[in-house]
């Protein structure tokens, strides 16, 4: 899932074209349903401990297990249970608009509690919203 895989795609297409910095966006519009984009999200979420969901008809999701130090501080943090352990998601939705397709990127930390609820700790970073912003720019889409 590591979005790093998709810098190089992004490089190259945006060696091949016009440089425009891209705006640093979490949320894209397509004009047509962005299969590209999902498909690229799916085979990006082949590496080892990392594991590819379609949620619904319109939300997809690549769950991948942390390193132990980080594993270790979730669970610490936010009073995880160490017998499910944390992973980081990142989930895409697309959503049907009056422009074509709207597509929207959450990225989080989803900690299992030990009474068996889950704890939500969203990632924020202008690096990974920028390489997201590159990506829809890539395929087609325009960040929002």
């Amino acid at each position: 899932m590591k979005l790093l895989h998709f810098a190089p795609i992004g490089a190259l297409i945006s060696a091949c074209t016009a440089q425009e910095l891209p705006t640093a966006s979490r949320s894209a519009q397509f004009s047509a349903y962005p299969d590209r984009l999902f498909e690229t999200f799916q085979t990006s979420c082949e590496g080892p401990g990392e594991t590819f969901l379609k949620i619904d008809a319109n939300s997809y999701e690549c769950r991948e297990f942390l390193p132990p130090d980080t594993t270790a501080f979730l669970i610490l943090s936010y009073d995880g249970s160490p017998e499910d352990l944390p992973q980081s998601v990142m989930r895409m939705t697309s959503t049907k608009s009056s422009g074509g397709y709207r597509v929207d990127a959450r990225l989080f930390f989803q900690v299992p509690q030990k009474n068996g609820a889950t704890v939500e700790v969203p990632v924020e970073s202008k690096t990974l919203d920028k390489a997201l912003s590159a990506l829809y720019q890539a395929m087609g889409g325009s960040p929002t």
